[in-house]
C-alpha cells in the first residue's frame, strides 16, 4: 500500500530492479493496514510507481515505464484550460502549503462481500469518493489529478512490470497506470469484511496516487542513491513517504467521516488500524506511523502532512 516516486521521461537506460523486504520472522501475524506491508516501486529515469500494502509494512521497489509522461504532464482537468503539472518538490511542494483542505465528502458505499464484484464495486465507489475529496486540493495549487483506477485482479503484468507475490502485499498501487490493485483473495485474507481496515488500506494506497501526481515521489526519487533502498539516508526518504501517505489517508477519513457509508466508529477504526503494525525501518515505528495518521485525521489541512519538513526523531 505505498508507492515510489513517478517522474521525467529519460533515455533508456538502467532501471532499479524489484527487490522486496521478506516480512520479519514470525510471530504472529498481524492482519489489515498492519499485518499488510507497503511496497513502493520507483523508476529512476522513467519514474513509474508501485505501491503496495505487503504483509507486514514494508518494501518493495520496482522499476517500470511509462508513469513519467503523465505525471510530468498532467492535463487540464479543471475546466479552465491550464496546464497543470506536478512539481517536483518535497517540503516546499504547493500542495502542502498552509491553508489547503480536502472536499468535506459523504461517500455512499455498497455493501462488502466476498465475490470479485462485490469489492470491485466497493473499492470503485470508495476511489470516486476518494477522487472528490483530493480534487478540490489539487486544483488549488494548479497541479494534476489524473483519476486512479482500482482493479481486484492481479494483472501478470501491469505498467510497473511484475507485480509482488501474495507474500509480499495484500494491495499496492502502480503509478504507470494509476491504478491500486486490490486482488480479491489477498485482501479477503488480510482484512476479511472489515469495513475499516478496507477503507483504510485504500485510503493509504491513494495517498500515494496524490504524492505521484503532486510531484512529491518524483521529488523523493532524485533524492534517492542507492536502487535497493539500502542505505540509511534513502530509507528515511521512504519512511517519509510511507507515513506521509498515513496522514494522506487519514485526513481523506476525516473529510467522510460522519458522513454517508462512513460512521464515526469505522473512520476511527479505520485511523486505529495506521498504528497497528510493527516497527518498520522503511514505514517508522509503530508509534510514528499511528502519529503521522492522527496528524491528517486531527490537522485538517494538507500541512499537517509534511513529513518532509519534519525532524528525524519524528520519522523513525
Amino acid at each position: 500500500m505505498v508507492a515510489r516516486p513517478p517522474g521525467f521521461v529519460a533515455p533508456p537506460g538502467p532501471y532499479w530492479p524489484p527487490t522486496a523486504w521478506a516480512p520479519p520472522p514470525p510471530p504472529p501475524r498481524r492482519r489489515g493496514l498492519a499485518g499488510g506491508m507497503i511496497a513502493l516501486v520507483i523508476v529512476v529515469a522513467a519514474v513509474a510507481l508501485m505501491a503496495a500494502v505487503p504483509r507486514q509494512l514494508s518494501g518493495n521497489a520496482v522499476a517500470a515505464p511509462g508513469s513519467a509522461q503523465r505525471s510530468e504532464a498532467g492535463r487540464p482537468l479543471n475546466g479552465a484550460g491550464t496546464d497543470p503539472r506536478a512539481v517536483a518538490q518535497l517540503e516546499t511542494n504547493p500542495l502542502l502549503a498552509d491553508g489547503v483542505t480536502l472536499a468535506r465528502v459523504s461517500c455512499d458505499l455498497p455493501a462488502l462481500g466476498r465475490e470479485d464484484a462485490q469489492l470491485q464495486g466497493f473499492y470503485s465507489a470508495l476511489v470516486s469518493c476518494l477522487d472528490q475529496a483530493w480534487r478540490p486540493a489539487l486544483d488549488k495549487v494548479d497541479e494534476p489529478r489524473l483519476p486512479a483506477t482500482v482493479s481486484v485482479t492481479l494483472p501478470k503484468v501491469s505498467a510497473c512490470g511484475a507485480a509482488p507475490s501474495k507474500e509480499e502485499a495484500v494491495a499496492y498501487y502502480c503509478g504507470g497506470d494509476t491504478t491500486i490493485y486490490a486482488p480479491t483473495d489477498w485482501m479477503l485474507s488480510d482484512a476479511g469484511l472489515n469495513r475499516s481496515r478496507h477503507l483504510a488500506t485504500i485510503a493509504h494506497e491513494y495517498g500515494h496516487h496524490v504524492q505521484r501526481e503532486s510531484g512529491i515521489l518524483a521529488a523523493a526519487a532524485d533524492k534517492m542513491s542507492t536502487p535497493d533502498q539500502s542505505s540509511p539516508g534513502d530509507q528515511a526518504i521512504v519512511r517519509r513517504i510511507e507515513l506521509q501517505a498515513n496522514c494522506f489517508g487519514a485526513l481523506f477519513i476525516a473529510s467522510a467521516i460522519g458522513q454517508g457509508s462512513v460512521s464515526r466508529a469505522i473512520g476511527n477504526a479505520a485511523v486505529a488500524d495506521y498504528g497497528r503494525a510493527d516497527d518498520s525501518v522503511d514505514h517508522g515505528s509503530r508509534a510514528h506511523q499511528l502519529s503521522w495518521a492522527k496528524a491528517g485525521f486531527s490537522g485538517g489541512t494538507t500541512a499537517a502532512c509534511n513529513t518532509w519538513a519534519a525532524p528525524a526523531d519524528q520519522v523513525s
